[in-house]
C-alpha cells in the first residue's frame, strides 16, 4: 500500500459498456482521496464517454500512446496504475515507467510478472455485477467494500451534453423522446427486429417520437424490417457521431436497446433504460444490467434450462413488445 496518492490511472482498453462500468471505480477513488487526478487509458473511439465522466480528469487514447508510452506514463507522476482491462503492452509500459502500484487480476500470467500488486477473482464465475468486479481491483488502494449497485449508480459522474445544433435539429419537442437501438455489433444477443417492428407499430404517434440508431453498417441490416416510414418515427441510421448520440440519448425519456453501450449511456445519463437480455452466463443481467436511478433489465425466462446449460438460446426474442410498453406506461 501507497500513502495518500495524488494521481491514478485506470486502464480499460475495451468497450463503450465495459468502459461505462468502470466510471464509477474513478467516482470511488475521488471519494476516498479527495483532490486525487484521475488518468484513464481507453480505446480513442470511447474518448467521447470519458469527456462526459467529472470524474475523469484526463483522457488518454492507447492509440496515442505508441509513439513513446514510457516517457509519457513517465510524465504523470501516477502512484498507481489499475488495470481494469488486462492489456499486456499497457502492463509493460507502466512497469518500466516505474509506476510504484501496478495492480491487476492475478488471472493473468503477465500480471505476475508487471503488476506488483495481483487480486484474486473470476469474472466468469462470479455472481458480483461488473460494476462490482471493478471495485474489487481497488483492494490494494484500501478499498475491500463493495458498494450496492444504487450506490455506485450515483458514482459514474456521466453527464451529457446538451444537444448542439444537429442533435437538436433531430429532436421532436412536442413527443416524448424514445430511442430504438436493435443492433448490438456483435457485443450482446439481440431482441430481433420483428420485436422492435412490432413496439414501433404499438407507440402512440401521439405520445412518442421513435428514434432508431445504430451504425452505418447496422442501418443497412435494419432498414428492410422495421417501419420506418411511420410518421411518429425518425431513422437516425449512420447520421450519428458518437458525441452526437450521447446528446440525443442525454436529450430523450428513454432508450431500449440490448446489453450494449447506448443501453449503458442511457442508465447513466438517468433517463429510462430498459436492457433486454439473455438469462445465460456470463452474459446474464446479474453480470451486465444496466445502473442507474431508471434503469430496468427485462429477461424472457431467469429459469431457461438452455441458458442455465450454458447454451446457445433465444428466448431473448420472446421478451414481449408488451412488456416493454408496460414500462413505458
Amino acid at each position: 500500500m501507497i500513502g495518500v496518492p495524488e494521481c491514478i490511472v485506470i486502464s480499460r482498453t475495451d468497450s463503450i459498456g465495459d468502459v461505462m462500468l468502470t466510471l464509477p471505480i474513478a467516482g470511488l477513488l475521488k471519494q476516498r482521496f479527495p483532490g486525487v487526478r484521475i488518468i484513464f487509458i481507453g480505446r480513442r473511439y470511447t474518448l467521447p464517454v470519458l469527456h462526459c465522466c467529472a470524474h475523469v480528469d484526463q483522457a488518454i487514447a492507447l492509440e496515442d500512446l505508441s509513439t513513446d508510452p514510457v516517457t509519457t506514463m513517465r510524465s504523470w507522476k501516477a502512484d498507481a496504475i489499475v488495470h481494469a482491462f488486462p492489456e499486456k503492452r499497457i502492463a509493460k509500459w507502466a512497469k518500466r515507467a516505474g509506476i510504484p502500484l501496478r495492480i491487476g487480476t492475478s488471472h493473468r500470467w503477465w500480471h505476475w510478472l508487471m503488476c506488483n500488486a495481483r487480486v484474486a477473482f473470476s469474472r466468469m464465475k462470479s455472481d458480483l455485477h461488473e460494476a462490482q468486479l471493478n471495485v474489487k481491483l481497488l483492494a490494494p488502494l484500501g478499498i475491500t467494500e463493495i458498494p450496492d449497485l444504487s450506490a455506485l449508480a450515483m458514482l459514474t459522474g456521466f453527464a451529457p451534453q446538451a444537444p448542439g445544433p444537429v442533435a437538436s435539429a433531430m429532436l421532436r419537442s412536442d413527443r416524448g423522446r424514445l430511442v430504438l437501438h436493435p443492433h448490438s455489433k456483435g457485443s450482446a444477443v439481440e431482441w430481433g427486429l420483428n420485436n422492435y417492428a412490432d413496439l414501433m407499430h404499438a407507440l402512440d404517434p401521439a405520445r412518442w417520437h421513435v428514434l432508431v440508431t445504430g451504425t452505418q453498417a447496422e442501418a443497412e441490416r435494419y432498414r428492410a424490417k422495421l417501419p420506418l416510414d411511420l410518421p411518429h418515427v425518425t431513422d437516425l441510421g449512420g447520421k450519428l457521431t458518437l458525441p452526437q448520440l450521447i446528446e440525443v440519448i442525454g436529450a430523450s425519456d428513454a432508450l431500449v436497446a440490448a446489453s450494449t453501450g447506448p443501453l449503458h449511456i442511457a442508465a447513466a445519463s438517468g433517463i429510462q433504460a430498459i436492457g433486454l437480455f439473455s438469462s445465460r452466463r456470463p452474459i446474464h443481467p446479474g453480470r451486465w444490467a444496466p445502473i442507474g436511478r431508471n434503469a430496468h433489465a427485462l429477461v424472457s425466462d431467469p429459469t431457461c434450462a438452455l441458458c442455465a446449460a450454458g447454451k446457445d438460446c433465444d428466448c431473448i426474442t420472446r421478451i414481449s413488445p408488451q412488456r416493454v410498453m408496460d414500462l413505458l406506461g
